[in-house]
């Protein structure tokens, strides 16, 4: 049933030159490390402001300020963090390119915005706007934030430069329609307006797929092996990635929704490892690609596929930093990333703290956690299994009972990485530690980059 994907037409569609991935990190760089004054967005220059939590709208509007760059249009990107009042008053085109987390939420980076702005409409009379809304259709509040954040545009007297372009998934079509939008702002024509480009797809070859939680309660969570391949499926050189960058995957036959997963293990290992759960419809149907990769999955099995940039879960400027990482479920698999990188290093100024069900089925990469203990390579271990004695303890209330030394940590300087699941554990763990470290100093800490999440 399952045979190797031909991703030729992949291949040859995402081809795309590295210089130009590479200028667009340069453009980024050169954001990040100067602050531009409101001038610098008045007259005839756009502002691009994102809201980015795995990384692709920040992609897409370094992209926006490249095409309107080419048509000579002065553009200056920022995180919507960065963006207030006086400068949305002094500029008179703006871009917003906002992402949606969960059910509803704001990425990390525009929280402080919403707190600052969103509750009451402002005096924007002279702005003109577009919003680029990218969400997930299988979540009931697709795009919520992007709706939110223009509708507050509109409450503000700003004007719509187009409608809102909402993107399920990075949908090619909707992308296409983002810039023919853009390339008028630029006063481009649509022919000869660059398209929207990806890092190239290439083949990933599935070389193992082991249960690691036989007799769980909760759905079987798998460890994946995947290998770089060439079009005739012999091995080739991997992509070189970071620590919390991402695989992203498609499944066979389906063109426009890819899976994005936390790679686990370090391009120096040869394989992308990644723990994939089984899923489930409301039907009870697995979902295609946990069933690929995990329970019906087939050794041998090729899908096209690319590494993808998540630099709002690399460790940068933490690297040298003591680090508590928070997750859970598979979340496990974008902390064992930065792990394994310490250990590499010699460092084990590293506090995990982790939950699961059951100790006796879902103790996930035990044996390596104790290993790393051992080598004095991981300080302190809090593994929480919420359905064992003492019943109904999750990571929130282990972070409770450890409250003085979380704060000797942060106090520290240690940066705090939260990977997992978006609608129960991260919620519940950026409450307890905005309660147990105070909201500002937790704001704070996000602002400084030492508080970072990979959530979903």
């Amino acid at each position: 049933m399952l045979s190797t994907l031909d991703a030729g037409r992949w291949l040859a569609a995402g081809g795309v030159l590295a210089a130009y991935a590479a200028l667009c990190w340069q453009c980024l760089g050169r954001a990040r490390r100067r602050t531009p004054s409101a001038s610098e967005t008045a007259a005839d220059g756009v502002l691009i402001a994102y809201a980015s939590q795995s990384g692709q709208a920040l992609e897409l509007a370094e992209q926006a300020a490249q095409t309107l760059g080419t048509a000579g249009v002065p553009a200056i990107c920022l995180p919507l963090e960065r963006v207030d009042l006086a400068r949305l008053q002094t500029c008179r085109q703006a871009l917003f390119v906002v992402s949606t987390c969960g059910e509803g939420d704001a990425p990390d980076n525009a929280a402080g915005f919403v707190d600052r702005y969103l509750h009451v409409a402002a005096d924007l009379p002279a702005l003109r706007y577009g919003v680029l809304a990218l969400g997930d259709a299988s979540y009931a509040r697709f795009c919520a934030f992007g709706r939110r954040l223009d509708a507050w545009l509109q409450r503000s007297g700003a004007r719509p430069l187009f409608d809102r372009i909402e993107v399920d998934r990075m949908a090619p079509a909707a992308l296409a329609h983002w810039q023919h939008r853009l390339a008028s702002v630029g006063g481009l024509s649509e022919a000869s307006a660059p398209a929207v480009t990806r890092a190239p797809l290439q083949h990933w070859c599935l070389r193992s797929s082991r249960l690691l939680n036989a007799g769980s309660a909760g759905w079987p969570v798998y460890q994946v092996e995947l290998q770089a391949v060439d079009a005739a499926g012999a091995p080739c050189a991997l992509p070189d990635w970071e620590p919390g960058d991402l695989l992203q995957l498609f499944p066979p036959g389906e063109d426009e929704r890819p899976r994005d997963y936390s790679i686990a293990s370090l391009p120096a290992s040869g394989m992308a490892q990644l723990l994939v759960r089984e899923v489930r419809d409301e039907d009870g149907r697995p979902g295609c690609m946990s069933a690929l990769l995990g329970g019906a999955a087939q050794t041998g099995t090729s899908f096209a596929g690319r590494v993808r940039a998540h630099p709002g879960f690399r460790l940068g400027a933490n690297a040298t930093r003591p680090l508590i990482l928070i997750g859970n479920g598979t979340g496990l698999a974008g902390l064992l990333a930065h792990l394994r990188w310490r250990a590499q290093q010699g460092d084990g100024r590293n506090w995990l703290i982790f939950g699961e069900r059951q100790a006796a089925f879902d103790a996930l990469h035990a044996d390596e956690l104790a290993s790393l203990e051992a080598r004095d390579l991981l300080a302190r271990c809090d593994r929480v299994f919420s359905r064992d004695a003492p019943a109904g303890e999750y990571v929130q209330h282990r972070l409770e009972r450890a409250a003085d030394t979380l704060r000797e940590w942060v106090e520290g300087g240690a940066a705090i990485y939260v990977c997992g699941n978006a609608v129960g554990m991260a919620p519940a763990v950026h409450e307890t530690l905005g309660r147990l470290l105070g909201a500002d100093a937790l704001a704070r800490l996000a602002e400084e980059g030492r508080y970072r999440r990979d959530v979903y």
